[in-house]
């Protein structure tokens, strides 16, 4: 009989964390398996947006197309949720320029404007658009399902991990009945109650929860006798919008019971009216979920040949809408590093990285959560605090940082290295030919620019075993006149002077090999 098949990896969990961690994998040539414990995709409401990071990841793969027709499908919608009652619904082109004023919100205070950050801020040459794009978890979970599948990855739905069981070599997954699967690797992407996590006892340190709170998309026979946005009340918070239909409501009355229940009409109707104080009805429901706000985080991502990533690694409230994208941000980082180790392109330390890099993100995504429910608490010194936090918002200075703290924009890898750029997302150059720096990813690898326009960098790529595209070009006012960027787009050298100095060291890092200084080659 022939021997079962060996896997490279075996990702649990095929939500977008799940199924972007795939993508990764198969675009760097590794054999991954995603299992999936539902049938089908699931459309319960979940996260609203993403952010700078998310936004860019999608740009370096070539995805953001079936973005940008669907934010033309959701201005029309909330178009008519801004329509004055009697009259017709705004332009969409109103509507978009109202909408690339909201930077997010911070504890329910939308004072956050992009149109007023310095267009010369460096911080922001990472990105040519908002820092949020309004896109539901189930869309980018599409969008990624057609990515994997044109990657050849193989999904397998309905099928839940049970059992996991680790060797020297390997990893052992049973899979409900007697069916055994076998990786090399396994990667927990299967949410915040991770059967991985659990099996393979992973330490899941954090904070209690303290409320109750509900997501939908229902019918409401007086949406109007709702405020629009978010409300803050002597009861809670809840929200109404941004499209007809969708209801927040948060409770601080200790977190939901039967959390495993279906969440019914009554129990939505009877938090809403509690919460607004207004007489409606709740007359048909389409989509709903409970949530609390747990905080807790996995002390290290790896245990051997086991790692985790989204929330099965990291859970919180859904406030600011930082879960979705900070689970995509592991898969991109993590995704080329295990691609490289299970191909024999880099030694297995290079995955200790992944938690070194990603742990103090998610930590202080945490920290960011936690103050945003201290920040809608009832009463009156949350009040008083919520009064100040307002007026900080409205100073320039505040502005940006809440921006660009929820906007993603001030996420820092610690790479080392003596220039600026080192350990932050690449600039969104525009090349001389009429390229981005972001077209030349589509395949993953890593890029070499050689703004210079001598050509001179590329000896030093001569001889990676990992793929190290060099680009030569010319950029307008980057005062650049080189970069190494690695496959997740996070700079990992830069020099201003033309030289090559340091960046040996750099391949030699991150593409594991042995970068010798070419013939002929100055690195000074």
């Amino acid at each position: 009989m022939r021997e079962p098949k060996t896997w490279d990896v075996l990702v649990a969990g095929g939500g977008p964390v799940g199924l972007m961690l795939a993508c990764e994998l198969r675009l760097h040539g590794a054999d991954v398996l995603v299992l999936e414990r539902l049938t089908e995709p699931d459309a319960t409401i979940k996260a609203g947006s993403v952010n700078v990071p998310t936004l860019e990841a999608f740009r370096r793969r070539d995805l953001l197309a079936p973005i940008e027709r669907f934010q033309a499908g959701m201005l029309a919608s909330v178009a008519q949720m801004w329509a004055e009652p009697g009259k017709p619904a705004p332009d969409v082109t109103v509507v978009r320029e109202r909408m690339r004023t909201v930077g997010g919100h911070f504890g329910g205070l939308f004072k956050l404007d992009p149109t007023r950050l310095d267009a010369d801020d460096p911080d922001l040459d990472i990105t040519d658009g908002n820092p949020l794009a309004v896109m539901p978890q189930i869309e980018v979970e599409r969008l990624l399902a057609d990515r994997a599948a044109e990657l050849g990855v193989e999904v397998r739905r309905g099928v839940a991990v049970t059992e996991v069981d680790r060797d020297d070599d390997g990893v052992s997954v049973r899979c409900g009945g007697a069916e055994v699967i076998r990786a090399r690797y396994l990667v927990g992407c299967d949410g915040g109650r991770s059967i991985v996590r659990r099996q393979t006892g992973f330490d899941f340190p954090g904070t209690d929860p303290c409320i109750t709170g509900h997501q939908a998309m229902v019918t409401i026979d007086h949406p109007e006798r709702l405020s629009k946005g978010w409300t803050r009340t002597e009861i809670g918070t809840y929200v109404h919008g941004p499209m007809p239909g969708r209801i927040l409501t948060v409770e601080y009355d200790g977190p939901p019971t039967g959390r495993d229940l279906p969440v019914t009409r009554e129990e939505l109707e009877t938090s809403l009216r509690k919460v607004s104080g207004q007489d409606v009805r709740i007359t048909a429901v389409e989509s709903a979920t409970r949530f609390t706000d747990n905080a807790r985080q996995v002390t290290a991502y790896r245990k051997g040949r086991v790692l985790l990533a989204g929330d099965a690694a990291h859970v919180h409230s859904p406030f600011g809408g930082q879960g979705l994208n900070l689970g995509i941000g592991d898969a991109v980082n993590l995704g080329w590093k295990l691609a490289a180790v299970v191909r024999g392109r880099a030694d297995v330390d290079l995955l200790d990285t992944y938690t070194t890099e990603r742990h103090p993100i998610a930590a202080r995504v945490l920290e960011i959560t936690r103050a945003q429910v201290a920040l809608m608490r009832p009463g009156p010194h949350t009040t008083a605090l919520r009064d100040v936090m307002s007026d900080l918002m409205d100073t320039h200075e505040g502005n940006a940082c809440f921006v660009k703290l929820i906007g993603g924009f001030a996420q820092r890898y610690d790479l080392g290295g003596d220039h600026p750029l080192v350990g932050r997302l690449m600039p969104l150059l525009r090349l001389a030919d009429g390229t981005t720096l972001a077209d030349h990813f589509h395949d993953g690898g890593f890029v070499l620019l050689d703004l210079s326009g001598a050509d001179q960098l590329r000896a030093f790529a001569t001889g990676t075993d990992q793929c190290v595209k060099v680009v030569t070009s010319k950029a307008e006012s980057s005062g650049l006149s080189g970069l190494l960027v690695r496959p997740d787009g996070y700079v990992a050298w830069g020099r201003e002077d033309g030289t090559a100095e340091g960046l040996p060291e750099a391949l030699s890092r991150w593409t594991r090999t042995s970068c010798q200084q070419p013939v002929g080659a100055s690195r000074s």
